[in-house]
């Protein structure tokens, strides 16, 4: 699909696909991943380095990939999340894009970063062939509302019993040695000891780090690099369209003396966990196809959490 002329506007850097001029000699950084990846760009930016912002990965096509091929001939440091080979259909994995680059060109992996300890409840999934799984409002699925869908048609959110402390810190601790499980496996630069000390201000969501995490991940990706260290100018929040609720029981399981954050702010608009759950439950009557899903990834979980 041709992208849109705001869509064009946007990533300019990109679909200009200018030659080099000869006129900047700074090494180029390209950052390819999820929307994590665009924030490690911004923070990546500075005098020493010329970036080029690029559309997330799930969002490329396939007339995209001969500019994207171009581009990487000319650069100078890769910064990539682990991609699969041909991912959606497309020759986008991490080794096809190294095999692009110049010999002399350095290579950063980057975990994409995710966890669950502040929000032990919310997961996403978006499985290759299944359309448009994510739930309206908030696109974060809440196993306490699938387990009230599953559930006879007068029992409500409230009723569910709460989950045990143990159960919490449980979530916590399996979503670090997750991270750092696939930190190892694919050779990226460690994040998972950022999470050693639990705070609200880690992460706004279940996969979108906050300035607490990305700063100092950014940091860690320019050492790996060799290019120089730099001070933090980005002082504006990142990734910070949707927050996801933080809940008494999980600040009490982690320790944590913050105030409770009992809704939404979903693109700086507060939103009640109630209409989301209502949304929520509205969408699970018409997509068995992801409730099936849901059932079948995290059935353990919901039962670690004494959701049946």
């Amino acid at each position: 699909m041709p992208r849109s002329d705001a869509e064009q506007l946007h990533y300019a850097g990109f679909y200009a696909d200018r030659a080099d001029t000869g006129t900047d000699d700074r090494p180029r950084v390209v950052v390819v991943g999820n929307c994590q990846a665009e924030s490690l760009r911004v923070l990546l930016d500075d005098d020493d380095v010329s970036t080029v912002r690029l559309p997330p990965i799930h969002e490329i096509e396939a007339d995209d990939v001969p500019r994207l091929t171009r581009l990487l001939a000319r650069t100078q440091v890769l910064v990539t999340q682990p991609v699969g080979a041909d991912y959606r259909g497309l020759p986008l994995g991490t080794e096809q894009l190294v095999r692009l680059l110049p010999a002399s060109a350095r290579v950063v992996r980057v975990p994409p970063v995710r966890y669950h300890g502040l929000h032990p409840w919310h997961v996403v999934a978006h499985p290759p062939g299944l359309a448009d799984p994510d739930p309206p409002v908030a696109a974060y699925h809440d196993l306490r509302t699938l387990a009230v869908a599953l559930a006879p048609a007068d029992r409500r959110r409230e009723d569910l019993p709460v989950a045990a402390p143990a159960a919490l810190r449980a979530v916590a601790d399996g979503s670090v040695a997750e991270l750092r499980r696939r930190e190892e496996l694919h050779g990226t630069v460690v994040a998972h000891d950022l999470f050693a000390t639990p705070a609200p201000a880690l992460m706004r969501t279940v996969n979108h780090p906050g300035n607490a995490v990305l700063v100092p991940l950014a940091a860690r990706v320019r050492a790996a690099a060799g290019l120089a260290a730099r001070a933090n100018r980005v002082e504006r929040p990142l990734l910070d369209a949707v927050h996801a609720p933080v809940e008494a029981p999980v600040l009490a399981a982690l320790g944590l003396d913050d105030a409770p954050r009992p809704d939404w702010r979903l693109h700086g608009r507060a939103v009640t966990d109630e209409e989301v759950a209502a949304a929520h439950l509205a969408f699970y009557a018409d997509r068995p196809d992801v409730v099936a899903l849901l059932v079948e990834r995290y059935a353990p979980l919901m039962r670690s959490l004494g959701l049946g």
